[in-house]
């Protein structure tokens, strides 16, 4: 419910209501993001440290929990200061909610990778959890919509952060209360932080996986960042944003399962790469869509959201198995550095989404919201469909050379189970 918020509406909301240029927006985005990111491995490292003592990783979830509520109530309550001032206030909140949001998410999804050594059950535990998160989409896409046309756009983001304040505090709570016990570790890691912390480098498997990961994660977020600029000047079909988005995260929520079924079948890299395929072949068409093509549009985004639940089920599941060639050589295990860098990377990807897209936009004449020539929407389309498609293409290829798609030579402690 953060999450959409964070990386979709944050550069619309300050562009329309606040009044912050694309560039200046892309420019923040690009240095809070990198911040952001740089800081991950050691929030993991500190979660490794944790892993065994009272409360273990979940003492970071507790400790970033009253933060990310301050910084998305602040994100969404912006004070009515000159445009100057309001680039340092932005600046500020998303300091604030992407190190908070940092502690909750890879604590969090750490703990998720040490419930199960099954390598389907943990395809299963992914499924669940990202599934489960799109609920917080859909109320994300759906609540600013809603409240925005009773109240104005300023007025709807501002009750929209309300709401999620105690959401957040008590579903943080139902989490440590009811959530699994993992299973038995071995140590978790040296007391070297800045070994401990790039230690997962170390891992052949994991380069090659982040390798496909990057282009992946850089093709999925540019649409992200683009989609309601492209959604307004494109479509020209403003009031169903939330109506396109809400089909998407459901597709990608209802395809899960096929995901999980299928990795189980054939593998979760071959599974992975049918859905980049899908994902590719749903969303290309999308350069080709005029003014009042909502009906085309909505069918390519329930095609391509079908992808998107391989995106976000298989990729964690892979690394927990690839985390595993760790503990089968005798190395421990570090599943707070491995999700510190993973998440490093994700942000990293949305940092040069941001920072590269939205500004080299405006410098070839695109102005979200005012009367756009010709070549000003064929670049924001090309940038919008086509670079996401070649990115996702090269992955896909990046994944097919790679020792995850072949099944039968897949590594012992990857193919245990299936």
């Amino acid at each position: 419910m953060a999450a959409l918020p964070i990386y979709v509406h944050v550069p619309k909301f300050y562009s329309d209501v606040v009044g912050l240029n694309l560039v200046s927006i892309g420019g923040l985005l690009l240095a809070a993001r990198a911040f952001d990111a740089v800081q991950d491995p050691l929030l993991g490292y500190w979660s490794d440290l944790r892993r065994d003592k009272y409360l273990g990783r979940f003492l970071w979830v507790l400790i970033g929990t009253p933060f990310l509520a301050l910084g998305m109530f602040g994100l969404f309550h912006p004070p009515q200061w000159e445009q100057s001032v309001m680039a340092w206030w932005l600046l500020a909140m998303l300091f604030l909610v992407y190190t908070a949001f940092s502690m909750l998410q890879i604590s969090y999804q750490a703990y998720g990778a040490e419930i199960s050594d099954h390598p389907v059950e943990r395809t299963r535990v992914t499924s669940m959890r990202e599934g489960l998160g799109l609920v917080g989409v859909f109320l994300a896409a759906a609540l600013p919509e809603i409240l925005s046309k009773q109240h104005g756009q300023r007025q709807g983001f501002a009750e929209f952060s309300t709401i999620f304040v105690p959401l957040l505090f008590l579903m943080v709570l139902f989490t440590i209360v009811f959530s699994p016990r993992a299973v038995a570790r071995t140590e978790a890691v040296t007391k070297d932080a800045l070994r401990a912390m790039w230690k997962p480098l170390n891992n052949p498997l994991f380069r090659q996986l982040l390798i496909i990961f990057v282009f992946n994660g850089i093709a999925a977020s540019i649409p992200a960042t683009l989609v309601l600029f492209f959604i307004d000047d494109v479509i020209r079909a403003p009031e169903l944003s939330a109506h396109f988005l809400i089909a998407y995260f459901a597709a990608g929520a209802f395809g899960m399962p096929l995901w999980a079924i299928l990795s189980a079948r054939i593998g979760k890299g071959r599974a992975w790469c049918v859905g980049m395929v899908v994902s590719i072949v749903a969303f290309v068409w999308t350069f080709t869509l005029k003014s009042g093509d909502t009906t085309p549009f909505m069918i390519i985004c329930i095609l391509s959201g079908l992808g998107l639940g391989a995106d976000l089920a298989l990729p964690p599941s892979i690394l927990a198995d690839v985390i595993d060639d760790d503990d089968r050589r005798g190395l421990g295990r570090n599943e707070g550095a491995y999700f510190g860098l993973w998440n490093l990377v994700t942000k990293m990807n949305l940092a040069l989404a941001a920072g590269i897209a939205l500004p080299s936009l405006a410098m070839l004449g695109y102005r979200p919201g005012i009367t756009q020539s010709a070549d000003a929407l064929m670049y924001l389309a090309g940038v919008y469909a086509l670079l996401p498609c070649v990115l996702k293409a090269f992955a896909a290829f990046a994944l097919i050379k790679s020792p995850f798609f072949s099944r039968g030579e897949l590594p012992r402690f990857m193919s245990k189970g299936v």
